[in-house]
């Protein structure tokens, strides 16, 4: 089988945290990179919802704790214990509650905290996924009248909140760290500008956020519409289905999702597919 290649096609990269590592990946494939950072990680510094879970979990408050980031997880450890002075206390009381983890960052994470995980989501990791486990699971654990803390990132997953509360849960939102615009915002003006003139081949979208700031910056700009006019002559690909979700609330549809969440998977996968995909959308 020949090496998948993206044969020089101009690959928009929105990726903020890990935007060098998604790039050389993009150029072992052939591709021409070009690095649009779209997100900015604010921790949440001033946290009293944190603190709060952080007693209430002290008193056995909750019947469960549903991770969903690795990041989040880390950070949540590390207000509480900038608050406290120690970590200790509300890891134990972490070890004496049952957690579901949401895919294996934050598997990870607890592992290097030494807490048990009760549950895992399988891929994709989404909400849906949470929701499934937890139903594979009622017979042990009823949802029907449990305390139920969401740690979340960036912005509320309220079709995850409304599943668990439509079960009977009574749910606790613990907000650790939200998502801003970078405060260079001149990277992600040119690629919409790119979008739109329609000078770019494929554009790479690894989390909603993404799409939420770039079609944010789209609308500050007057340009949403020669944005989703330019996507629909370009390559989309999305990481899954919570990303593909939020295309779809912006009436853009992505040409393909990799097999697998994961971003080596999703170049691999644009380098195989991206010329073919391409030539039929412009010659159509």
């Amino acid at each position: 089988m020949s090496t998948p290649s993206f044969h020089g096609l101009r690959v928009l990269i929105l990726e903020s945290r890990r935007a060098q590592e998604l790039a050389s990946i993009v150029t072992s494939y052939g591709g021409a990179p070009i690095s649009a950072p779209s997100m900015r990680e604010v921790p949440l510094h001033s946290n009293p919802e944190a603190v709060t879970f952080a007693d209430a979990l002290d008193r056995n408050a909750f019947g469960l704790v549903i991770l969903l980031t690795g990041v989040g997880t880390r950070t949540l450890v590390a207000v509480i214990e900038r608050v406290r002075g120690t970590k200790d206390r509300f890891l134990a009381a972490l070890r004496r509650t049952k957690v579901l983890a949401r895919g294996p960052k934050p598997v990870a994470a607890l592992r290097e905290f030494d807490v048990p995980v009760w549950l895992t989501a399988p891929e994709p990791n989404t909400w849906r996924e949470v929701l499934s486990a937890l139903d594979g699971k009622a017979g042990e654990l009823p949802l029907e009248g449990l305390h139920v803390a969401v740690q979340e990132y960036g912005e509320s997953n309220a079709d995850l909140l409304a599943g668990l509360a439509a079960r009977g849960a009574h749910v606790t939102r613990v907000p650790v760290y939200q998502w801003a615009l970078p405060e260079d915002l001149g990277p992600l003006q040119s690629a919409i500008r790119a979008i739109a003139g329609r000078e770019l081949d494929v554009v790479l979208f690894t989390t909603a956020t993404q799409v939420v700031h770039l079609m944010q910056v789209a609308d500050t700009m007057g340009m949403r519409e020669a944005v989703t006019a330019g996507l629909r002559h370009l390559v989309v690909a999305s990481i899954g289905p919570t990303t593909t979700e939020e295309l779809a609330r912006h009436a853009i549809a992505p040409d393909l999702e990799p097999t697998h969440p994961k971003m080596g998977f999703l170049v691999r996968e644009a380098a195989e597919r991206a010329g073919e995909l391409l030539n039929n959308k412009r010659s159509s």
